[in-house]
């Protein structure tokens, strides 16, 4: 009764949502560039002839660029045991469907997820006909669940997870909720801890399965690595100065890490990689506005030394946050001081770098957690806090010894991967 009555508000909702969401998300399109995309996908609508779709394949559905990312990770761990594997991976977003694509990976059809209105999935599982459904993280939606469920299509949900707060509210509405999760067909959590929650949403504990975090998993993916070209736009800095980076930074935060860069040490080169490059010219202004000049990475061989030695480096880039970190003395977690979630720390930690966040890494918990526990990171509120921060890891034997800790905790998540397509491919 309860699901036939949820469903019943969720069908009369959900077009007023869409509403009310429809402003934003177009300018949200036209600042990431997503209207030069094949958006009409999210309305079901594909100018890709029938016939050359891949029917069948593995649908993995990663709402933003990180469940992409995680997606992908999957993607080319599976491939490599079955190379003739077809797969799908259906975006949320323009920055995700960009990411996707770039990733040129043989037999993926990258397009977008289809709005959640029951004609527009049934005409989405019309066209591809999925062999499963993997969900990443914690994107449910219910008509392509229940969907899913009436054509007998399994529907896995991996790397699942649930912030405090979210297990809070969940739990609150767990007897409206549980007829919807008890669909799913298996969980891949994290934590161990993080099975009550699950079985209160209805999961069965034999579905429920402990796999250890994709985001923490190092896999057999190519971890941080210095490059040459990098080194070079460095260089035009000036040699020997140390290099702090800030990575995937939020609204505001641009200055305030610079700020505190420049107080720890005045010879040091802030170098920040905001999360959206298309923020570039805000961030641009930002920056000049408390008092630094500013070269892009988008100059790139027009780089010009500085005079003086409160110049930003911003790279203004897709795609090479992961290389740059290699190069950093020390590392910022971007979204973690005037925004909420947090980024992730794990390249940070696979290079081997000492990691710096905010106060707000609500989606990375519980590694972040423990990094302050164990002395594995450093956690800063304000610029005082950030400054001294940067002063601590940027101390080499402070560093080592951070980074050693880190490197630990991250190892308890090996194999993460792995486990996943063990239960996927079952």
């Amino acid at each position: 009764m309860r699901l036939f009555l949820g469903l019943a508000i969720y069908r009369l909702l959900l077009p007023f949502l869409f509403i009310v969401a429809f402003p934003g998300w177009v300018l949200k399109m036209l600042r990431r560039g997503g209207f030069h995309t094949q958006l009409g996908e999210r309305a079901a609508i594909y100018t890709t002839p029938l016939e050359y779709e891949p029917c069948g394949a593995v649908h993995f559905h990663a709402v933003s660029v990180g469940e992409s990312l995680l997606a992908l990770k999957l993607i080319r761990e599976w491939r490599v045991r079955e190379p003739e594997q077809r797969f799908v991976l259906a975006t949320g977003t323009a920055t995700g469907h960009a990411v996707a694509t770039a990733a040129d990976i043989l037999g993926l059809r990258v397009t977008y997820s289809p709005l959640d209105f029951r004609c527009l999935v049934r005409r989405y599982l019309d066209r591809f006909e999925p062999a499963q459904v993997v969900l990443i993280e914690g994107e449910v939606w219910p008509h392509l669940l229940l969907a899913c469920v009436s054509r007998k299509i399994p529907v896995r949900l991996v790397n699942a997870r649930m912030s405090p707060r979210s297990a809070r509210r969940f739990g609150r509405f767990s007897a409206w909720l549980r007829p919807l999760y008890s669909m799913l067909d298996a969980v891949a959590i994290q934590e161990p801890e993080d099975a009550g929650i699950w079985e209160l949403l209805g999961i069965e504990e034999q579905k429920i399965h402990i796999t250890g975090s994709l985001k923490f998993d190092p896999g057999s993916g190519a971890r941080p690595q210095r490059r040459i070209e990098f080194q070079k736009m460095l260089d035009v800095f000036g040699g020997n100065r140390r290099m702090v980076l800030a990575a995937s930074t939020h609204a505001g935060e641009d200055s305030l890490i610079a700020t505190a860069i420049h107080l720890a040490d005045p010879d040091a080169l802030a170098v920040m990689v905001p999360r959206h490059a298309e923020r570039r010219l805000e961030v641009k202004a930002e920056l000049e506005r408390a008092g630094f000049s500013v070269v892009l990475r988008s100059a790139n061989s027009e780089l010009v030394k500085p005079q003086n030695h409160r110049a930003v480096f911003v790279i203004d880039s897709t795609g090479e946050l992961r290389d740059w970190t290699a190069h950093a003395d020390g590392v910022i977690i971007g979204k973690s001081f005037l925004s909420t979630g947090g980024q992730n720390p794990c390249e940070a930690i696979l290079a081997e770098k000492p990691v710096i966040f905010g106060p707000h890494m609500e989606n990375f918990q519980p590694l972040a957690r423990r990094l302050i526990a164990t002395g594995g990171g450093i956690c800063a509120s304000d610029l005082n806090e950030l400054s001294r921060a940067i002063l601590t890891a940027l101390e080499p034997r402070k560093a080592r010894e951070m980074t050693c800790i880190a490197s630990d905790l991250l190892d308890r998540h090996h194999g993460a991967t792995q486990r996943i397509l063990a239960l996927l491919m079952a």
